[in-house]
């Protein structure tokens, strides 16, 4: 059964473009390029020194050495200006595109590839006509919350949280293998020494959620705060070791029922030395 595209109105495509704008890409990010290809994306992100998210993204391949970097639109012009800061010698041009590239879910032309980050998101679809798709997005936005996956507009607070706390890894966006990158070693530290226990978890109540940053408790032990929130559906920010198999919590003062994702959590192990 197919579904009608929808024009996701937050998003808008960074472009990054030249002969060196897959070395360029590789990197500063948290994923590797070379998966990259015609009809095939990744998710990733760029990140701090220290480790934690500025921005997340998707990349596909607009055209043979031309890369569309789909991220929240309100955050394209600084992820360009970022980008630009070290360009230095690389042959690669950096222009923010939000103005003509539209980004579609359930899109069925132009540059189109499954979401990398969960097969139940469907496809995804960049191009610079918007045609006759629906323009209410809360629909998608609430399946989005309720499989668990966080959006850097509503979820993710910029320079704040580190990937791994934010499902990178469950959701594709990092590569452990990949060589060096801007924050790498503190990422590759908490995946190795499992001192990544928060994980973001999808929230339901039966009122409307209070805002972000709501502390949530088991009791009276803080276990996290809330993020993102639609209505009475949301994400919350859970520490792990803290929740153990409970189900309920409160957020302020209304209690929520504590959900999974809908694809496995990779739970902290490894070396602790």
């Amino acid at each position: 059964m197919s579904h009608p595209p929808i024009l996701l109105k937050d998003r808008g495509v960074v472009e990054v473009a030249g002969p060196d704008a897959s070395s360029f890409l590789q990197g500063l990010i948290t994923n590797d390029m070379t998966d990259v290809a015609d009809g095939r994306a990744i998710y990733a992100a760029l990140l701090t020194p220290q480790g934690k998210i500025i921005h997340d993204f998707l990349i596909a391949q607009g055209s043979s050495e031309a890369f569309w970097l789909d991220c929240v639109r309100a955050n394209a012009a600084d992820l360009a200006a970022r980008l630009k800061k070290y360009k230095l010698r690389a042959k690669v041009t950096i222009t923010d595109r939000s103005a003509e590239l539209h980004v579609f879910a359930n899109g069925q032309a132009g540059v189109t590839f499954e979401d990398p980050r969960l097969p139940a998101l469907g496809t995804r679809a960049i191009t610079t006509t918007p045609g006759d798709a629906q323009t209410d997005d809360s629909a998608y936005d609430e399946h989005r919350l309720l499989l668990g996956v966080p959006d850097a507009a509503t979820d993710i607070p910029p320079e704040t949280l580190f990937p791994l706390d934010c499902n990178f890894e469950e959701l594709h966006g990092v590569s452990f293998d990949k060589g060096c990158y801007v924050g790498q070693e503190l990422t590759a530290r908490m995946k190795h020494r499992a001192t990544a226990r928060r994980r973001m978890l999808p929230v339901t109540a039966d009122a409307a959620l209070p805002p972000p940053g709501t502390p949530i408790k088991r009791g009276a032990t803080d276990i996290g705060e809330l993020r993102g929130a639609i209505g009475n559906k949301g994400l919350a920010l859970i520490r792990l070791d803290r929740l153990g198999d409970a189900k309920e919590a409160t957020a302020g003062d209304t209690p929520i029922r504590i959900g999974r994702p809908a694809y496995p959590l990779i739970l902290p192990t490894g070396d602790t030395e």
